[in-house]
């Protein structure tokens, strides 16, 4: 007679358990040790040609040279990012679907909509922040301001405040304009566009006085001087234009606001999956050409754990909640 047969009963159900419990576990870890073992793909959500649809592209390449497997991106436009974002949260956690992240979709969405699709928290398991894209307020050069003390004393003595342009109602830009309004106290007139280049434009033409603007599309005016640069919105002053101050050094306390894009995989994600997407995208960020061509899309590389990611991305959340419920911004 064997040994299992000379078990009681109680005790055979349990070692065949945990026998078949560690069978069921091979084929995971095997699955694991192998990742990726075919193409990973990359949901952007939002269309092609845009700074998301081209920073994603551009470190999807490297990162499959990194896996040695191709990272293929798939644009799945729709409901201001909403769509693709829910693609993404409701994809098997298995690592082959992973999401470009982008705050609008992530921390703006949330607080403006009644209800999305997903749960910026909840839903995804950060991979890690790819970079911030700069904001900086430009003003046309027949407004007489050159730097945030005299925007200020030109809007509190204008009886009607100064009109500032955005990217559209709860874009980044408008909740940028919107927090300095509540920062500082100054009357302002948000002037809503269907898209940031416009606002930019129409500030040159001096048909508007003020608008936040990316960096990067600001860049050709500035050195033109057609517009005058008087802050940018992150913690640290922006590498392509070291002059100009933040509007932390400006006076206006705890003020930073930046857009950014990252990567993320759906909840449930095995943390080895996670870890070697985090290893990859690092050296990645780190490539000194990867850092530059990153920068010629107005992007600040910003290298990182998981962790900080949404860390920060919970953070954004809180902040622009409350900038929102101060400004009344509501979308359908």
């Amino acid at each position: 007679m064997t040994l299992t047969l000379a078990m009681p009963a109680r005790t055979r159900r349990h070692v065949l358990g945990l026998a078949l419990a560690l069978a069921a576990c091979l084929p995971a870890a095997h699955a694991l040790a192998d990742y990726p073992s075919h193409p990973i793909r990359l949901i952007v959500p939002f269309a092609t040609a845009g700074v998301t649809d081209t920073s994603a592209r551009l470190v999807a390449e490297k990162l499959g040279q990194e896996l040695g497997q191709t990272v293929i991106v798939e644009n799945k436009p729709g409901a201001a990012g909403n769509i693709g974002t829910q693609m993404v949260a409701q994809a098997e956690p298995d690592g082959y679907t992973l999401l470009l992240g982008y705050d609008g979709t992530l921390v703006i969405n949330p607080n403006v909509y009644a209800k999305v699709p997903f749960d910026p928290v909840k839903s995804f398991a950060p991979i890690g922040k790819i970079g911030d894209a700069i904001l900086l307020i430009a003003a046309n050069p027949k407004l007489g301001v050159k730097d945030l003390k005299g925007l200020l004393e030109y809007a509190r003595s204008t009886p009607q405040g100064v009109s500032y342009g955005s990217a559209g109602t709860g874009s980044t830009t408008h909740l940028a304009g919107e927090m300095l309004r509540q920062r500082t106290g100054i009357p302002m007139t948000h002037v809503p566009y269907k898209g940031g280049g416009q606002a930019l434009i129409d500030v040159v033409g001096g048909t508007l006085p003020v608008t936040f603007a990316a960096v990067t599309g600001a860049m050709p005016f500035v050195k033109g001087k057609q517009i005058d640069a008087i802050a940018v919105t992150s913690a640290e002053r922006a590498p392509s234009l070291p002059e100009v101050p933040t509007l932390m050094e400006s006076g206006v306390k705890d003020f930073e606001i930046n857009s950014w894009v990252g990567l993320l995989a759906p909840a449930r994600t095995p943390r080895p999956v996670i870890d070697k997407l985090n290893g990859a995208l690092q050296k990645v960020l780190n490539d000194p050409a990867m850092k530059e061509r990153l920068a010629q899309l107005g992007i600040v590389a910003t290298p990182g754990t998981p962790e900080a990611y949404g860390q920060e991305i919970v953070r954004d959340l809180a902040k622009n909640k409350e900038i929102v419920k101060a400004a009344n911004i509501k979308l359908d």
